[in-house]
């Protein structure tokens, strides 16, 4: 990582650190606000909506930012957001109250509702489009764009004419035609089109009232519209130092896939719903809704580490410590309902790549504190019991102990990424000598590696030890000799 990278990442926990030490009144509703505003100016979103849900009642509700920075018009609890492909959840849950009313059964193949299929998609199930296992070919091109020119005859054609990518339950790629087809399922089965059948049976039991569907194409009210920090140049794609336009486009037929649009505190009000019985009945069918598919080869599949497997159009993160739902939409908004803890949180953010679900588990902490980073909340297994003896005995004894923890237990492993991860954690943190032991560790463990050195140049560099520094990084040249940031940072130190 390089040194500039660092020193932007820290900025965000020393401005909460210096708020906590200098006003311990703070409520956490405060904090949360700090927190938000740090996030958004370092990822340069211009408006930002939360809502947290705790014991069936909202807890926290706030905006933030402009919503349109044309004509410098501030985000309010009314603006709208799209959620995109968080509309996926609702399509979920659409699907199971069908099979509450007995009109199918998750496990029911395609061919039993829709005719016409290709005979290699006859026998998918809907649980297999639902969870992205499917195979089939995706109704979206390589720019993104929706086959079929709007029209959901030449799409269907278009995509029925590819050839299935894989068989069924081999492995998780993000999919969107099968969105398409569970669309014309709950249109025929529940005799109205699927947009309506959505509206009528939850947006309106859940109060949803500005709730709808559309894309930028439509004029929305008191619409957050779309920005991009990136825009494409030939076939690569070039980041920009602000924000600019974005414009997409849902066709009708494809909005089971994205398309809904709505805000954090309607968001809220429509989990406080589904949790409460008032759009699933039966407390199994949320189980269902929330269970992630087992692959073929009996293990889960999903979008990354975070996200890491995929339920009924419920992105799931699954692991041991908090585990919850997570669905996310245009890299901008994401919901997480964590399952153990009775607490939601709703992100909806105006910027595409903003991510928000990368720091609602930091949210998270503000409520639960041993979700907290400087906790070791999100530290793998061996890192975690490697901080609980460093905690008793001194981040100084870092090689000693980590020695030991190996000679005790030979499949005790630190692994290298995760190590380096761990040190600029700790960085961000203001515990400077923990993370420095910490790369010194890694050094020790991977003598090999250049990028461990230059880590370890970065944070000596940081903390005036400017020598020391100047060693690793030529440690680094030595071991990677076109590494231009080690060579960037000697040349810089040489004219202090």
């Amino acid at each position: 990582m390089k040194y500039e990278q660092l020193t932007r990442f820290s900025f965000l926990p020393l401005c909460l650190i210096t708020a906590f030490a200098g006003a311990q009144s703070l409520t956490t509703s405060d904090s949360i606000d700090i927190f938000v505003n740090s996030k958004m100016q370092q990822r340069h979103i211009p408006a930002l909506q939360i809502a947290v849900v705790r014991d069936g009642a909202i807890v926290k509700n706030a905006t933030y930012g402009i919503a349109n920075l044309e004509y410098d018009i501030k985000a309010t609890d009314q603006t709208i957001f799209s959620i995109n492909s968080i509309t996926k959840a609702f399509t979920g849950v659409a699907i199971m109250q069908l099979a509450e009313e007995g009109k199918l059964k998750i496990t029911d193949p395609l061919s039993r509702h829709l005719d016409n299929l290709p005979d290699s998609w006859k026998n998918i199930t809907l649980q297999q489009v639902l969870t992205h296992i499917s195979g089939i070919p995706d109704i979206m091109n390589e720019e993104e764009q929706v086959l079929g020119h709007g029209d959901e005859q030449e799409a269907m054609q278009n995509v029925t004419a590819l050839p299935i990518e894989f068989k069924a339950g081999e492995k998780f790629r993000y999919n969107q035609t099968g969105y398409v087809l569970l669309g014309q399922i709950i249109s025929k089965l529940s005799g109205m089109h699927f947009t309506r059948f959505i509206e009528e049976r939850q947006f309106k039991p859940a109060g949803m009232v500005l709730t709808r569907f559309g894309d930028s194409y439509d004029v929305i009210p008191n619409y957050a519209g779309a920005y991009t920090m990136t825009r494409q140049v030939g076939d690569r794609f070039v980041r920009n130092s602000k924000p600019g336009n974005s414009y997409i486009q849902f066709p009708v037929f494809f909005r089971t896939a994205a398309g809904i649009q709505s805000t954090a505190t309607e968001m809220a009000h429509w989990v406080i719903a589904l949790k409460a019985g008032k759009l699933l009945k039966q407390p199994s069918s949320l189980d269902m809704l929330w269970t992630p598919a087992i692959l073929n080869n009996g293990k889960i599949g999903g979008f990354n580490i975070l996200t890491n497997g995929y339920a009924l159009g419920w992105p799931t993160v699954t692991r041991d410590e908090h585990p919850a739902v997570g669905p996310v939409g245009g890299g901008r908004s994401a919901l997480f309902v964590y399952l153990k803890d009775d607490l939601s949180i709703i992100v909806l953010t105006n910027l595409l790549g903003s991510n928000p679900d990368q720091f609602i588990d930091e949210i998270a902490g503000f409520y639960i504190p041993d979700m907290r980073e400087a906790n070791g909340f999100g530290l793998p297994a061996n890192l975690k019991k490697l901080r609980t003896v460093l905690l008793k005995e001194g981040f100084d004894k870092a090689i000693a102990v980590a020695a030991r923890l190996k000679k005790k237990d030979p499949a005790f492993q630190l692994d290298e990424n995760e190590l380096n991860k761990w040190g600029y954690q700790l960085f961000a943190q203001k515990n400077m000598s923990a993370a420095i032991a910490i790369f010194k560790l890694n050094v020790s463990l991977y003598p090999q590696s250049a990028n461990t050195y230059d880590s370890l140049g970065e944070a000596l560099e940081a903390t005036e030890q400017l020598s020391d520094a100047a060693a690793n990084y030529r440690k680094v040249i030595e071991l990677e000799p076109q590494n231009k940031h080690a060579a960037e940072r000697l040349k810089a130190l040489s004219a202090k």
